[in-house]
């Protein structure tokens, strides 16, 4: 098996930075280059056999190079760059195997023996140790953090991984195709002439464990629901036609036959199923509709309500400070006025700017007014 790494850029002079940046570096954890790397624009260089697949998912270069431990171990490291994740995806995808065993390097990592196959970003490396050590997956996961990363939507992964089913999924057994090479490579139970990857789909393949044996299930996303349900009826008719249509080939015998449409996903299931475990199978892909509403909400230092209490707060203090300077200068005009101009506007006695009821004298002078009570006749003998 031959591994590759890749460099983003869609086309080799399409991407100036793919070519200014190197993949590997001249050191890392104890191991140091021998040598110069060897680099290529040449998709053979990575991959004699493939080197059209390797296109077909965006290869733009590759690097090679030995490197040696102090202990004397060796270790060849074979790069490559795509344009983007998702290219360097597909190609790892493409070279895992089911007997290789998951390591926890790069964004998602494999070995066997000891070969040992990631991906970082865009770039898929392979690893050959002349012999392991308790260090060489540390090792290596300092490798990919080394690597160069791509930047914007370069970084995403293709959104369809995230619609397959984990339940009874086999190991390894993932692959991901951007065009009728990588799906020639895939067994897929629909042949590319149907797929139509003139409308830019994206495909997803994986085998599952069922009650009746190993199944697959593919998705295919398409930009548009409309495009799917057409893709979807195509599909159908051809499947279904005892003859192929006139430039449509017709899907070939896979046994049972089971598909859907959510959203713009076309689930296809295919195998020993049951009509119940291909409806278990598809009922666990569904398609939800996001809406992401970006108009800034300004939540930030200036705009929270938190920052509303504290402007209270001061308003409130301001106010006070305000209300107690004016009554200050209000009263202390007053005190100035009378004492400068004691005339007869400013200088009134303090009791004639006030009215006053003398309550007590008026009801002394209610009692006086009062006639004394009549003597009772019997004090009158």
């Amino acid at each position: 098996m031959t591994v590759v790494t890749c460099v983003a850029g869609v086309a080799f002079a399409a991407n100036p930075v793919s070519a200014a940046s190197p993949i590997l570096p001249k050191q890392f954890a104890g191991w140091q280059i021998q040598g110069a790397a060897e680099a290529s624009k040449d998709a053979a260089a990575a991959d004699p056999t493939n080197a059209a697949l390797l296109k077909e998912y965006g290869f733009t270069d590759f690097e090679s190079a030995t490197y040696k431990s102090d202990d004397g171990r060796t270790l060849k490291i074979r790069a490559a760059r795509f344009a983007d994740a998702s290219g360097a995806f597909g190609a790892y995808s493409f070279y895992l195997r089911p007997e290789m065993a998951r390591e926890e390097i790069g964004d998602q990592g494999s070995s066997l023996n000891q070969r040992v196959l990631f991906y970082r970003g865009h770039i898929v490396v392979e690893a050959v140790f002349s012999q392991l050590s308790v260090m060489s997956a540390a090792g290596l996961r300092e490798l990919a953090g080394v690597l160069p990363r791509p930047t914007g939507n370069a970084a995403n992964l293709p959104p369809i991984l995230a619609f397959m089913p984990h339940r009874g999924y086999q190991a390894n057994t993932e692959k991901y195709a951007e065009g009728p090479l990588a799906l020639g490579a895939i067994a897929s139970p629909v042949p590319s002439d149907l797929i139509d990857f003139s409308a830019n789909p994206e495909v997803v393949l994986g085998q599952y464990s069922t009650p009746g044996g190993e199944a697959t299930l593919m998705l295919i996303e398409y930009p548009t629901p409309a495009l799917a349900a057409e893709h979807l009826r195509r599909i159908d008719s051809a499947h279904h036609a005892a003859q192929p249509q006139a430039g449509v080939e017709a899907v070939e015998n896979v046994g049972p036959f089971f598909d859907k449409r959510t959203g713009p996903i076309i689930a296809i299931a295919s195998g020993p199923l049951s009509q119940s475990d291909a409806q278990t199978l598809l009922g666990a892909v569904n398609y939800e509709a996001s809406v992401t509403w970006n108009e800034n909400t300004y939540f930030d230092k200036k705009n929270n309500i938190a920052n509303l209490l504290v402007n209270i707060i001061l308003l409130c203090i301001i106010v006070g400070a305000i209300s107690l300077a004016a009554g200050v200068a209000f009263g202390g005009a007053r005190v100035l006025l009378r004492k400068y101009f004691p005339g007869p506007i400013f200088g009134r006695a303090d009791h004639d700017e006030f009215i006053s009821l003398d309550l007590g004298e008026a009801s002394a002078q209610a009692s006086r007014a009062r006639p004394s009570p009549t003597p009772d006749a019997s004090n009158r003998s």
